[in-house]
């Protein structure tokens, strides 16, 4: 059955379409008697408003886009929570697309989203973005624009992120500070923002340290930073440098391959290597031994991005000059067996 429409209730009921119009929205104007009637009717005709309609009247979708790099991390299926937590105080439809770490794929979901006319973009870049080409076409389009976790520096627009490079000092001061000293670091590729800041706080902190930065220690984690990459270069830091004593991963999941490998091969967590990782993944309080890692607090990123994009859209809803913001949130290290 055809979904019925304001002309339709209007006819029935011998009254204009302006009145039920005014009606369902709860205008004063209308009478209590007529409001009535009109919302009875409209249920027993199961009416719904035609979104496309109001959409064209208001030039507003209530539809905002959200890319991600993978859905693989527990990082960002956090994330969506925190998003689709206030996308659904305010009615909005998420359109949640994965670029699978590709700057092709992300390229042509920026295109497809705003061929959808949505009303706002939330990204995370892919490991591969090393241009912006694509993100300047969404600001030049007028579509509000947040950048969350990985994000570029050089593109103007609101980002949320944490302070990777403060982070990674933070967590490799510690293990210094444990009494670690021959620390390798399992680093992300080269292009994402946040594995070069980690990758510098890293090093710092061996400076500020007097431990002498030894490059031969830094293993690149090329398979995306995931669990096969930590397992594979675990084999290899044991093979080329049976002397280190711990070990940061830029991520739990590398983290976890590193746990792999040791665990077959006898080797003790902490008690031979200390194993410190990032993001505070569910996995990390359940793995053996349980691993200590800086936690990144996805879901607040991902609510305060949402935040600052609908509060863009609105300002952009009533040609209001938006000052873009950068937001900073806060982590911190959780201690437990890995170290």
């Amino acid at each position: 059955m055809n979904n019925p429409t304001l002309k339709e209730i209007a006819s029935q009921l011998g009254i204009s379409i302006t009145t039920v119009s005014k009606a369902l929205k709860g205008y004063a104007d209308v009478s209590p008697l007529t409001k009535k009637a009109v919302i009875n009717l409209a249920k027993q005709l199961n009416y719904t408003p035609n979104s496309f309609a109001v959409n064209l009247r208001t030039k507003e979708s209530k539809t905002i886009g959200l890319i991600i790099p993978t859905l693989v991390h527990d990082f960002f299926s956090i994330v969506i929570k925190g998003v689709l937590a206030e996308a659904e105080k305010r009615d909005y439809l998420v359109i949640i697309l994965q670029s699978n770490e590709k700057l092709a794929f992300e390229k042509k979901q920026i295109e497809l989203l705003l061929n959808k006319r949505v009303d706002g973009i939330l990204m995370s870049l892919s490991n591969e973005t090393d241009d912006f080409k694509h993100l300047n076409t969404i600001i030049s389009h007028g579509t509000p624009l947040v950048l969350f976790d990985k994000i570029a520096k050089l593109v103007n627009c609101s980002k949320v992120s944490i302070n990777d490079r403060k982070a990674a000092y933070d967590a490799v001061c510690y293990l210094i500070n444990k009494g670690y000293k021959k620390i390798a670091h399992f680093r992300g590729s080269y292009t994402p923002q946040n594995s070069i800041d980690r990758f510098l706080g890293y090093k710092k902190a061996l400076e500020d340290n007097n431990i002498q930065y030894d490059s031969s220690l830094v293993y690149l984690c090329d398979h995306n930073a995931d669990f096969q990459d930590g397992y594979e270069n675990a084999k290899k830091v044991i093979a080329e440098h049976p002397e280190i004593d711990a070990i940061f991963a830029i991520t739990d999941l590398v983290a976890f391959g590193i746990i792999k490998y040791f665990n077959e091969t006898g080797i003790s967590i902490p008690n031979q290597i200390a194993v410190l990782g990032f993001s505070n993944w569910f996995m990390s309080s359940i793995v053996t031994p349980k691993l200590s890692t800086i936690n990144q607090p996805g879901f607040e990123i991902g609510k305060q991005s949402a935040i600052i994009l609908f509060d863009e859209i609105k300002l952009k809803r009533h040609n209001a000059p938006i000052v873009f913001k950068s937001i900073e949130i806060e982590t911190h290290i959780i201690e437990r067996e890995s170290t």
